[in-house]
């Protein structure tokens, strides 16, 4: 008699693109998944969404920009950036806010303008650390 693993029972599927991430979670989930993906998609046409820490993430020339994910009774959004977070704190009030992310419902009427102002915030981070980087370069 062999016995079986129940953990391998547990184990998450993986994902290889946002689509199938999109089409493993009920329609409400993935709908609005799929409406703030394509509206930083749109707003910032530089940006590029593809699957990491078998999540959706948004990226910029391989730096974490957003990244999304669907649990049980909530979405988060991450902008991958503690300062980011802290310096929304007002705005995200009604919200449950982390370190890193904070939780949206699933059905989230989407704040269109937070969304833009926290990937603004988040790509004027990354350029901030390209500048220090490039400065640090010059002096090697």
């Amino acid at each position: 008699m062999t016995k079986k693993k129940t953990s391998q029972k547990l184990k998450s599927p993986r994902f290889n693109s946002v689509e199938e991430y999109l089409a493993s979670q009920d329609p409400a989930k993935a709908r609005t998944l799929r409406s703030v993906i394509d509206l930083i998609l749109a707003e910032f046409p530089e940006l590029e969404s593809r699957i990491s820490w078998n999540v959706p993430t948004i990226h910029r020339q391989g730096k974490y920009v957003v990244g999304l994910a669907a649990y049980k009774h909530h979405l988060t959004f991450s902008p991958w950036s503690p300062r980011v977070i802290e310096d929304f704190k007002v705005r995200l009030g009604k919200y449950v806010v982390m370190t890193n992310c904070f939780q949206i419902p699933v059905d989230w009427e989407i704040d269109r303008e937070l969304v833009k102002d926290l990937v603004r915030a988040r790509l004027a981070e990354l350029d901030k650390e390209l500048v220090k980087a490039g400065s640090l370069a010059k002096l090697a």
